[in-house]
């Protein structure tokens, strides 16, 4: 059995609300206090769990509380959640870009992480120049990086601008080139939050492999991702956080199913409106208060092949308007190429304040074969010209999964199934 890489026992993070630092000279005054007595401080017996939800009745908020799991070598660890779960603060302590509260985390190896865009990269130096200084953080020689230097520019497809200071990069450059170097200067533990979803769907699909290889050679990687495509595809074992705590452990496909299940109750409109219009330019006239998804009568994102899918959609007026369009679009999980979608008017003529509106897409069964669909909903004025809601599965809504019928017996592969007619002449 392959050794132990990273252990995590007993990891938690806490933060104080609003301001920066303790706060008040009280509250250094008494963490010393019971410091100098050799007892635990006191800020960390209160704390709410981290449900952004609800209001908390405390100033602090417990971004991860008791995480303990084991990677061995060669695996990739899969961690999903729902926005503020606590996933990329889990990444940040173990990548040590910030310490836990509590708790500890024994590391075998060198550790490479890709957290966000431009992670670790020197905005004035060039892409040359942040190579070299990333493989010497990592603790490479000058001759290591050299002899990977082509390997890491031919990969990230930046040649013509490898000479550039990186902050005239692009977002897309910057993640090409963060990557390349993160996984050809060999660490032994790739750390990789939501980055990839910036490149476009050819590097992505250069990154799936790449990440297979760097498997393959018995390197480690934790990969955080709201795509259970490139999950289920990538990963044996996963970890799946609510609120900050271990909900699920073990087997990537039954924390993805139990994942898909956290959406069955929620209401989307009251936990991140002010995230939600911000991220897509919306206006928030008409907002999505609820959207569920049925199968045969019970709430589920699952489907049989052989099921109809039924989504149901409540929305409410926030301010006047003239008229709602429903936009709908079902997207590649990998690439994110749109596959099929749909435009309706589901409400014409003046719409006031308070006003609720309500409305069903029915998709009949046996028209999405087997595999995972991205989802994206939009609800905007009739003319399209502004948009008053947008939600999807990179954010608020988990994956449509269809799964083979029990009847099956053939394998039902692509992406839809369409009517035909055959004709058989004698």
């Amino acid at each position: 059995m392959s050794k132990i890489v990273l252990s995590a026992k007993n990891i938690s993070k806490q933060y104080r609300l609003g301001q920066l630092g303790t706060g008040t000279i009280s509250h250094d005054l008494n963490r010393w206090w019971h410091k100098a007595r050799g007892k635990e401080d006191p800020y960390l017996q209160v704390g709410d769990a981290n449900d952004r939800t609800s209001k908390g009745g405390s100033d602090y908020v417990w971004s991860l509380k008791d995480i303990n799991f084991d990677v061995r070598q060669g695996d990739v660890l899969g961690i999903i959640g729902k926005n503020g779960a606590g996933k990329s603060t889990l990444l940040k302590i173990l990548s040590q870009v910030t310490t836990q509260t509590t708790g500890q985390i024994k590391i075998r190896g060198r550790i490479a992480a890709l957290l966000e865009v431009g992670t670790g990269f020197h905005p004035e130096l060039t892409g040359r120049e942040n190579i070299f200084l990333n493989g010497a953080i990592l603790g490479m020689t000058k001759q290591e990086i050299k002899n990977k230097f082509d390997e890491i520019v031919n990969f990230s497809g930046v040649e013509k601008y490898i000479d550039t200071p990186v902050k005239r990069y692009s977002s897309g450059m910057m993640v090409r080139l963060g990557f390349a170097v993160a996984a050809h200067l060999e660490p032994e533990i790739l750390i990789i939050d939501e980055v990839l979803a910036v490149g476009d769907a050819e590097f992505q699909k250069k990154c799936m492999g790449k990440i297979k290889n760097v498997a393959g050679e018995g390197r480690t990687v934790l990969f955080v991702s709201h795509n259970m495509q490139a999950m289920s595809s990538l990963c044996k074992n996963g970890i799946l956080l609510k609120n900050g705590t271990i909900d699920e452990i073990g087997d990537i496909n039954s924390c993805i199913k139990k994942y898909n299940g956290l959406f069955n109750d929620s209401v989307i409109g009251t936990a991140s409106i002010k995230d939600r219009l911000e991220r897509a330019n919306s206006t928030g006239n008409i907002l999505f208060n609820n959207i569920q998804a049925f199968s045969n009568g019970q709430k589920s994102w699952d489907f049989k092949y052989d099921e109809e899918i039924h989504l149901k959609f409540d929305c409410e007026v926030r301010t006047n308007s003239h008229g709602a369009l429903f936009y709908m679009a079902l997207l590649d999980p990998i690439t994110t190429d749109v596959l099929t979608n749909i435009k309706v008017i589901v409400k014409e003529g003046p719409l006031q304040q308070g006003e609720k509106i309500s409305f069903s897409i029915i998709i009949p069964s046996k028209t999405l074969r087997i595999g995972q669909f991205l989802l994206y909903f939009a609800i905007g004025d009739p003319q399209t010209q502004k948009w008053y809601d947008i939600v999807d599965s990179n954010v608020n809504l988990p994956a449509l999964t269809i799964t083979a019928s029990d009847s099956d017996i053939h394998s039902n592969i692509g992406v839809f199934s369409i009517p035909y007619k055959i004709q058989i002449n004698s």
